[in-house]
């Protein structure tokens, strides 16, 4: 299968199985690399970004968060239950990138569909207690890259859009109170591409996916760049390591509408870079 906008790559340690989103056409995705086998759900909505909870899935869609009941293979999606609603700071805005923290805090971003208008009205929410709680005032266009260190005191954060520098920020985070303050610059400008959706590795290095540039980039703690691994799509949107070891390296694509018809663009790949990840933590309500 090849998705018009493939995101938010998640392992599910207990299915043993990778699942995530296609934004655009409304749908949730399930692959079981034991078997093959892939399965899809319909959404009313578009979900930008997914979270396991402990019965089933946390979702950020258009018009707020939302939980979903565990999803079986063949049989229809359950009903969703709205957790928060969000007043977006302007019309035609959804949720983009996002995860919890290591604390199981939900953490998303929200961007304008239409990118073309470069309006900087994209906020960074965290949920808390049925509500968005909105610590980061600073104005994004599209926040994306984020992920946060093995030790859950660093807040990784980019801003995906053209009309921005290619850079990632670091954020101090008070994992007590789940509030990041004292950004700095992690790194000025990405190898190649722009800074889309960024994954951190058990050594505590940050992976991030080089749009445009059809890469995956490795940079250190200190931030230097480690590797970059090129990929048959120009279009990388989401990494996320998974599998029974949590070595392989999985990453979500786009599929921009001038593809060729036999051009991989769209598709979920599967590395192995000899490094492992962490496991994601579930949404803690």
């Amino acid at each position: 299968m090849l998705c018009e906008v493939g995101e938010s790559p998640l392992w599910h340690p207990a299915e043993q199985a990778l699942y995530w989103t296609d934004i655009p056409a409304r749908r949730l995705w399930r692959h079981d690399p034991a078997s093959g086998a892939n399965h899809s759900w319909a959404l009313p909505e578009m979900a930008g970004c997914i979270a396991r909870t402990a019965d089933g899935w946390l979702l950020a869609m258009q018009t707020g968060i939302y939980t979903l009941p565990a999803l079986q293979p063949g049989a229809p999606a359950g009903a969703l239950a709205r957790v928060a609603g969000v007043a977006h700071a302007a019309a035609q805005m959804r949720f983009n990138d996002g995860r919890c923290d290591r604390q199981g805090r939900f953490w998303a971003g929200t961007m304008m569909m239409d990118m073309a208008a470069a309006e900087p009205v994209g906020r960074l929410y965290r949920v808390a207690q049925g509500r968005l709680a909105q610590p980061l005032a600073d104005p994004f266009l599209t926040p994306n890259g984020m992920a946060f260190s093995p030790d859950g005191r660093i807040m990784y954060v980019s801003d995906s859009h053209p009309r921005r520098p290619p850079a990632v920020w670091a954020y101090a985070y008070d994992a007590d109170t789940g509030t990041p303050h004292t950004p700095r610059v992690f790194i000025p400008a990405l190898a190649s591409g722009r800074p889309d959706g960024a994954a951190v590795d058990a050594d505590g290095c940050y992976w991030i996916c080089g749009n445009d540039a059809g890469q995956v980039h490795r940079y250190t703690p200190a931030g230097k760049l480690d590797r970059s691994i090129a990929l048959p799509a120009a279009k990388p949107a989401m990494c996320a390591f998974g599998g029974p070891d949590l070595a392989t390296l999985y990453v979500t694509s786009i599929r921009p509408a001038h593809s060729a018809a036999d051009a991989l663009d769209g598709a979920v790949f599967a590395l192995r870079p000899g490094v492992q990840g962490l496991e994601e933590p579930a949404y803690a309500g």
